[in-house]
């Protein structure tokens, strides 16, 4: 990384894949669209600039409200990365995909059991509108529309000894949640998706997601068990003989072919050591056994992490890893955005866009709560 936090350019033949939670998501449906067709949103400019410095060949944009048919994701890339900011040159992506999330989608029940129907709680995924909190794929390099799969619908229950959140004042297990509601309840709060990326004469699958937040439930932990089984699909899907249970939204079944190329990529909202997560959440990812965890890092995170003090002071994991500015009263910051290669590629570098105070760049730490990962790969190797 250069000194002021930016990522230096990749080195040759290295393909850059990044992640990030840019919070570009409004409070109602069309407010994402209505900002950025207009060209002077501050928010949306800094999420740009974060991007232009950075210069991520493929990059996940987790919180990127979803339209129908793209509208937004072209005005973001027409009024925002493809014009220079401050310095930064602008950037185009070709090949971009997105589709729909639970968030929002109204399940018909009431699974947070307050006595009422309705409301961003008992959505299919938390959120007040359908779309809100989506996800977005930008690449240069070309997508294989044909062959992209999406887990949206694929049900919680249908995860092989799939931790369902249990009603404590019963003596039955897992029985938070009715069989109807079980009927309908996907695992993944948004969606996963495999989007296989063209690089060269090679197919890399990028595996994208966000898992819910492993907070804001109570003793049945349904949010919190919810979080680690969203994780475990990817962990069971890049293993071979693991994710035979996979079903995809197309009826498609199975997980990744053993030798595949891949990068999981996402805010996976689980630290190794920290944090509310159900123990163990994301180590199940970072142990299977075909992919590598590059540990990016930055001088950024250190000093946010002493000076902001709180939470932190408590913390067992190396702030140098986290890429998350939470509340200091609680939780902290946190490592929980990743960008994980497989065992196939060859990773020669990695960071963490997280400018230190004294940056001029520093300005680009109020963008989003979260930081920008990037992880550079060869591709053709191995």
């Amino acid at each position: 990384m250069a000194v002021d936090g930016a990522a230096r350019p990749a080195l040759p033949g290295a393909t850059r894949f990044a992640t990030f939670n840019a919070s570009l998501n409004r409070a109602a449906d069309g407010d994402l669209l209505a900002d950025l067709s207009a060209p002077d949103d501050p928010q949306a400019a800094q999420i740009a600039e974060v991007i232009q410095r950075n210069r991520p060949d493929v990059v996940l944009l987790n919180e990127f409200d979803h339209v129908e048919g793209g509208a937004a994701v072209e005005a973001f890339q027409r009024n925002y990365l493809a014009v220079g900011r401050r310095g930064a040159r602008g950037i185009e992506y070709p090949y971009a995909y997105t589709a729909p999330v639970n968030t929002g989608v109204p399940s018909g029940f009431d699974l947070n059991r307050d006595g009422e129907i309705g409301g961003p709680d008992d959505a299919l995924g938390f959120g007040a509108f359908p779309g809100q909190y989506g996800m977005v794929v930008l690449s240069r390099h070309p997508i294989d529309l044909d062959a992209v799969r999406t887990f949206q619908h694929f049900r919680w229950r249908d995860m092989p000894g799939a931790l369902l959140p249990d009603d404590v004042e019963t003596p039955e297990p897992g029985d938070w949640y009715s069989p109807e509601a079980l009927d309908v309840l996907p695992l993944s709060s948004k969606s996963h998706w495999d989007v296989p990326i063209r690089i060269g004469s090679q197919t890399v699958h990028f595996l994208v997601s966000h898992p819910t937040p492993p907070a804001f439930d109570g003793p049945e932990r349904r949010n919190r068990l919810r979080n680690h089984d969203e994780i475990r699909f990817w962990a069971d899907y890049v293993t071979p003989g693991r994710g035979d249970y996979a079903y995809d939204d197309e009826g498609g079944r199975g997980g990744l072919p053993a030798g595949a190329r891949f990068v999981v990529a996402g805010d996976q909202n689980a630290d190794p050591m920290d944090g509310d997560g159900e123990p163990g959440a994301i180590a199940q990812l970072l142990a299977a056994p075909t992919l590598i965890d590059p540990w990016p890092g930055s001088l950024g995170a250190i000093r946010a992490s002493w000076e902001q003090g709180g939470a932190n002071r408590e913390h067992r994991g190396l702030s140098w890893f986290d890429t998350a500015d939470f509340a200091d009263e609680g939780p902290g910051n946190l490592r929980v955005d990743y960008v994980l290669p497989s065992r196939r590629l060859v990773p020669v570098g990695s960071g963490v866009f997280w400018p230190v105070p004294e940056s001029a760049l520093s300005r680009l730490n109020s963008a989003s709560d979260h930081h920008l990962v990037w992880v550079d790969v060869l591709t053709g190797l191995g």
